[in-house]
Order: structure tokens, then C-alpha cells, then sequence
């Protein structure tokens, strides 16, 4: 028997319906109405957490979802526990947190934080290669501030440590711990894609002296005519960097020269090793 357009269209209807009606509960997005009212925003993440508390497995008092509760609880509005970037189209995106390899009751987490006044930012606006775009002008979709920021396990909870602002807007890629051999110092490196140089750029966070201080800001980045890179000059406990020049011709970019710049403890500036006039602060 041959279905005429009609039936087949009730029958899409029907099938929506069905698939409305039954089944487990699901996240709900954010329409955007949200970005503009605190209570809102509230009321869908604890919605969304609750539906993830039940369909989890195997939680402990230190999981991302007590820690995503601790953030939404204690934060000012308009503060995420940030995503990475999804790898491909089908993988579940992880949670910006490490748990310290060394000792469990320490985590490493990435928080996002609304500037006071604009709309809420949506974590899906800071996130991968379009968003890196969000620096050229934040504004209309809030304003973003990173941290990374360490947690301590005390009593079933989490007790704030220390948190250092990544000083960029959008784009967020991944986060590794990684060491530095030249020092053996550890260091998590939180890592950006940056559609404008066409490159990427790493905020590195080094541990020059413990966990429980706050790390030493290092960043590097690779584009298509920028470049700077990690390196060891002087020999102290800091590390320095290489930062490479280009020239832009008719066909081509061609490498230029490079400069060092170390790190001055008295100043706490980055310094040319050329130029002393000539400094940056991370």
C-alpha cells in the first residue's frame, strides 16, 4: 500500500511526539534567555547536574560533578567548570580537571568566570577554533576569564587554594601536566587555538616552588608568521623563552631572527636579552 505525503507527514509527527514523551530525561540546552538572567542560569545547571547524577556510576565525594556543584554552589554567577574542545564529532567532551598524579586530594581545574555587567558567557562560546575569534570583540557574547585554579579534598568538599588568571578570552583547546626536564619542574599547560595568528597559543603554569604556591606564568605560541618557544638561558629555576621574528614577502614568509628574554626576578618582567628596555610580563 503507497503512502501519500499526508500520511507520511503524520507519521513524522507521531514519531516526535512518541520520542518527546518517553525515555530518560535529557540536558537541557541553554536558549540563550539565560545568558541575561542569573536565576535562570542557575536553575538549568542544577537541572542538568541532577540529570547527570543519575545517569553516573560509581561517584566519590571528589568527582567533576561534586566539583561542578562545589563551582555552581560557591562561585559568583556565571562560572563553569570549562570543557575540552571535542576531538571529533562524536566523542562526550571531558572536563578541564586533573587530579594530581602524585597526591589524589589535589585537582587542577580550568574556571571560566563572566565579566561583572556583561551577559553570561555560554561555555560553548569559549571553547575550539571558532571561538578564538571571541577576542577581537568578547562583548556581545560576555566576556570570559580564565583560571586555573587548585583544589584541595578536605572532608568530603573542596577547599580553594590558589588560582591564576589565563590571560585570554576564548579558544580553549586541552590542559596537560607536563615536567620541564632542563629543571624537573612540573608545570600544566593549558592550551588555546587562535583562528587569528593561525596557530595556537600555551599558557604554561609552572610550579617553580610547591603545589600550594601560586605557579609562574610562561606563554608560548606557534602561528603562521609567530613563533615562541620554550627555552633555558640563564640556568635559574624560571624558564625562559626564544621569540622569533618573520618577514612577510610578496610569496612567502620567510623565518627571521630570534631573541631571547629571561626572566628577571626583581621586576618580575620577562627582559630582551638585547634590549633590557624591552619587556613582557609573561
Amino acid at each position: 500500500m503507497k503512502l501519500c505525503f499526508g500520511h507520511i507527514f503524520a507519521l513524522v509527527l507521531l514519531s516526535l511526539f512518541l520520542a518527546s514523551c518517553g525515555g530518560n530525561k535529557k540536558q537541557v540546552e541553554d536558549s540563550g534567555d539565560a545568558a541575561y538572567s542569573p536565576e535562570k542560569d542557575l536553575s538549568l545547571q542544577s537541572y542538568n547536574l541532577e540529570v547527570n547524577k543519575d545517569q553516573a556510576a560509581g561517584r566519590n565525594p571528589y568527582d567533576t560533578l561534586a566539583l561542578r556543584e562545589y563551582i555552581m554552589t560557591n562561585y559568583p554567577a556565571g562560572s563553569y567548570l570549562v570543557q575540552f574542545d571535542r576531538s571529533n564529532a562524536f566523542n562526550v567532551p571531558k572536563y578541564a580537571v586533573i587530579y594530581h598524579h602524585a597526591d589524589a586530594q589535589y585537582i587542577f581545574a580550568i574556571v571560566a568566570k563572566s565579566k561583572t555587567g556583561e551577559r553570561l558567557i555560554e561555555t560553548k562560546n569559549i571553547i575550539g577554533y571558532n571561538s578564538s575569534f571571541v577576542n577581537l570583540d568578547s562583548t556581545k557574547l560576555g566576556t570570559a576569564f580564565f583560571y586555573l585554579t587548585l583544589f584541595e579534598c578536605v572532608d568530603n568538599s573542596f577547599q580553594f587554594v590558589w588560582e591564576k588568571q589565563i590571560p585570554i578570552h576564548g579558544g580553549f583547546n586541552r590542559m596537560t601536566y607536563n615536567t620541564w626536564r632542563a629543571k624537573g619542574i612540573p608545570y600544566v599547560c593549558c592550551d588555546y587555538e587562535d583562528g587569528i595568528i593561525v596557530g595556537h597559543r600555551d599558557y604554561n603554569l609552572f610550579l617553580v616552588n610547591g603545589l600550594k604556591s601560586p605557579p609562574h606564568l610562561l606563554e608560548t605560541y606557534e602561528g603562521l608568521s609567530r613563533r615562541r618557544t620554550m627555552t633555558n638561558l640563564n640556568n635559574d629555576m624560571y624558564p625562559d623563552y626564544y621569540e622569533y621574528y618573520f618577514y612577510n614577502l610578496d610569496r612567502k614568509i620567510a623565518s627571521g631572527d630570534s631573541v631571547g628574554f629571561v626572566w628577571n626576578t626583581k621586576s618580575n618582567l620577562y627582559v630582551n636579552t638585547r634590549n633590557p628596555k624591552q619587556t613582557r610580563p609573561y
